[in-house]
Parts: structure tokens; sequence; C-alpha cells
């Protein structure tokens, strides 16, 4: 049976988190179907199958698990499920009755000749032992698969060894509930929301009830303090994606010794290329923006400076054949940098449509793996809110990033006349290890050039 272990979804991915499971516990799975949505440290990516089988699933939703551990089976059908097997190996042998115990310790029935008086007092020597059996198994690490019990009507309840303990320490009867995770199981989401003494089952609660009341409550935290002198104190949780993303950066001001150019860029040639390109090809195409110049120039002149286009790695320089740029865009309360391949050889409209339906795909949480990884610089445009001018991190391991602020007319001296022209400034945040001053200096300077004279831009 072969192991469907955590996939490497991107170049700094370390672990993933399985949010949802789109096959059930049981199903036939063909190579290519989708089969869950992991999040990792860059965004929220689908899953496919390599391989052929029946699945059998072993990560419930919401677990985290780091890179190669197993959270799923495949067997071929008709295949017997060695998943039982395992599972008695690993727990003690008074509980390898656990698909036949009961919510109530039953005593075993005691003959007949007997007395009925020697059968309740085998009844009572077996009733320790029958909570001590049932507490061993409310501590069972939560990584376990879920446990089968039969309810008093006969009934199967499957609920996972975390949902079991919370059940039991909020007297929550798990009979009452139904679960929502794979093949009907019941997980701690399920506990959660039940009430003690609560029958309703959860799956029951209308979604459209639901979302107000949960997602207010993620945004607003949890009071931890009040009556401070800043006020009521309120603690929420980063969400995965933005716990990597501030380790990263807290890793990028710690380990690299940056500095920052800046330089205006007189934009006057690509209005006119833009309007230009609007009369040409009318309002339904897609008409580069000025990011897009941006990126083409930057990858113009990264083919000029190759250690722009590296990495400062383990005592030496990475220099890369390919320039790949990576085009900063706000995701979901995240920060996602999909990759422009090539794109010094691309022409200036594939750069346009390529940016258009990579931020189209993070904003809808459909970015792929391949399309986040690769990246030999950055470019990071903030000018669409007004912001003039900027320090972006370096997003490590590149040589450099560029931030680019909002076009502008501003008023401009020209010879010895005050004349209003379109402006915008560059910053370029580089590594000093890899890119020294003048080196970088002059790699700037050249983008603001190819900038102020655009033709080249669609050579």
């Amino acid at each position: 049976m072969p192991d469907i272990t955590m996939p490497r979804l991107s170049d700094s991915m370390e672990e993933g988190t399985i949010l949802k499971w789109l096959k059930s516990d049981g199903d036939e799975v063909s190579e290519g179907d989708e089969l869950a949505e992991i999040e990792t440290d860059k965004a929220t990516m689908t899953y496919e199958a390599d391989a052929s089988g029946v699945l059998t699933i072993v990560a419930e939703e919401g677990q985290t698990l780091a890179i190669g551990e197993t959270i799923a089976r495949l067997r071929a059908p008709g295949e017997e499920d060695e998943e039982p097997e395992a599972a008695a190996d690993e727990e003690p042998a008074d509980a390898e009755a656990g698909d036949e115990e009961v919510s109530e310790p039953q005593p075993e029935e005691a003959p007949a000749a007997e007395g009925e008086e020697e059968a309740q007092a085998q009844a009572q020597a077996q009733e320790p032992e029958a909570e001590a059996q049932a507490q061993q198994e409310d501590e069972q690490p939560a990584e376990r698969a879920g446990t089968r019990r039969a309810g008093g009507d006969g009934e199967r309840i499957i609920a996972s060894p975390v949902a079991r303990r919370l059940a039991h320490e909020r007297g929550i009867d798990l009979s009452t509930l139904q679960g929502t995770g794979p093949g009907g199981r019941i997980v701690k989401a399920d506990v959660e929301r039940a009430q003690p003494g609560d029958a309703r089952p959860a799956a029951e609660e209308a979604p459209a009830e639901q979302a107000p009341q949960e997602q207010p409550a993620a945004a607003a935290g949890t009071v931890t303090e009040r009556g401070t002198a800043k006020g009521d104190v309120t603690t929420q949780e980063p969400s995965r994606l933005q716990g990597v993303i501030a380790r990263r950066m807290a890793e990028s001001k710690a380990t690299i010794p940056d500095f920052a150019l800046r330089m205006d860029v007189d934009m006057e040639g690509c209005v006119a290329l833009r309007e230009q390109l609007k009369e040409r090809l009318g309002p339904d195409a897609p008409i580069p923006s000025y990011n897009d110049m941006v990126i083409k120039a930057s990858a113009l002149a990264l083919r000029e400076f190759p250690r722009a286009n590296g990495a400062y790695r383990d005592g030496r320089f990475e220099l890369y054949s390919r320039v790949n740029v990576g085009v900063a865009v706000a995701g979901q309360d995240a920060l996602v940098v999909p990759t422009v391949f090539d794109a010094d050889r691309r022409s200036l409209g594939e750069i346009a449509r390529d940016t258009r339906e990579l931020a189209a795909k993070v904003r809808e949480g459909r970015i792929s793996p391949p399309e986040l990884s690769g990246g030999t610089f950055t470019v990071s445009n903030l000018g669409m809110y007004g912001v003039k001018g900027f320090t972006a991190v370096i997003n490590p391991p590149q040589a450099a990033i560029l931030a680019v602020g909002a076009l502008q007319q501003v008023p401009v001296v020209e010879d010895g006349r005050v004349v209003v022209r379109h402006r915008m400034e560059l910053s370029l945040s580089c590594d000093h290890r890899i890119l020294y001053g003048a080196d970088a200096a002059e790699f700037l300077a050249r983008i603001r050039d190819l900038l102020q004279e655009p033709l080249a831009l669609l050579l």
C-alpha cells in the first residue's frame, strides 16, 4: 500500500496543513484527481494524486505535518486495508476489541448455574478495568487514527482522539453529533461548536448562520487584558502563511546586510507609449501597465548585470542563467510572489497577460506551486495606493528587490523653465554581500534608462 506523503509545494516549504479533503475515505481515485487543499508557507494549493487506487485518509483536516510525513495511503481495489493491523500492533492488547466497545461498560454473562450474585460480583470487578481502558484510549495521541465506538443503538460513531477527549472534558455525548470530517468522522471543530447537553448535530447548523458567528470571532481575537493604559488588549493568532512571512522577513533583516538606492524616473515616454498602445490595440486588449514596463525593464537590466540576478549562499555567489521576475501580489491577508519566467525573453504583451492571470489566481486561491517557485528577482509596487516611495525587504535568498512608487505629475526644471512631467520613484534594496554600491547604482540606472526610452521594451 503506497503512502501519500506531505508534498513540497514551494521552495521554502517545510510543513503543510490539510485544509480540506476533496475525496472521502474509501473513494477510488485516479492519477490527476484533486485530493486535498493544502496550506503552505506561500498559499493554499490543491494537491493532485500521482497514482490510482482506493484512498485511505490518515491525516485529518486541520492537521499540520512536515514534508514527507504520511497524509494518506492508496491501495489497489480489493486489497485489504493494512491500517487496522498496524493500529492493533501499536495499541495495548486490551484495546483490540475497540470496535466492540460500548459507551457503558458491560459485564460478561456469567453461567446461569453460578447464580445472580456471582454475576453481579464479576460485573463490579470488570467495571474499573473497563473504565481504565476507556481512560487510556482517551489519552491516546492526537495523531492516531479515529476510533470507532458502538452507540447504544448499535450505530458506529467515528471520532478522532482529540474530539473524544474534548467531548469527555466538556460532558458532550458524541452520539448527538454528526461529524464533518473525512468519512463523517467527528473532529475537534464539531465538538467545539456543540454545547454540553446539546443534542443538535453540528452539521445541521445553517452555513449562513455560521459565517457571521465564526468570522468576526476570528478577526476580533481573544481579549487577554482589560482596563490597561492602552485599553483592552486583544490577542490574535496569525494564520500559518502570515507566521511564515513573519519568520522569513525577520530572517532577511537579521541575516542580510542590506542597503537601498533611490532614483527618480521620467515616465513621459512610457505614458506616451501606453496611450499609443491603447489606440492601436483597442479597449478590450490587455494593455501593459506601468508595472509591466518596470518588470520588462528590470529583466533586460538583469541580463546585463548577472550578480543582480543571483544570490549569496553558503559563502558563494549563485548566478542564474534564467531571468525569472517575481511580482509581489497582495493575497488574502498575506503577500504572495508569483513568477514571470524568462521575463527578458517575453514580449511586453505576454508579460501583461501573465501578470494579470497570476494576480487573479493569487486572489482566487488557484495559484500552483510551479508558479510560485524559481524567482531570481522581485518587483514590489505600492504605487496604486498613492505611496510615493518605500524600501522593500529582500526576499531571501535573492540579491535584490525593486520597490516601485506612484506615478505622479510633478513640477521639474527643464532648460531653465518649470514644466510638469510624469515622475516615478524606484528604490532598490540590495544584499551587500553580492551587490556593491557602484554595481547596484549602475543596475538601477540601466532600469531608469530603459523606462525613459521605452521603445527598447518592445524589441
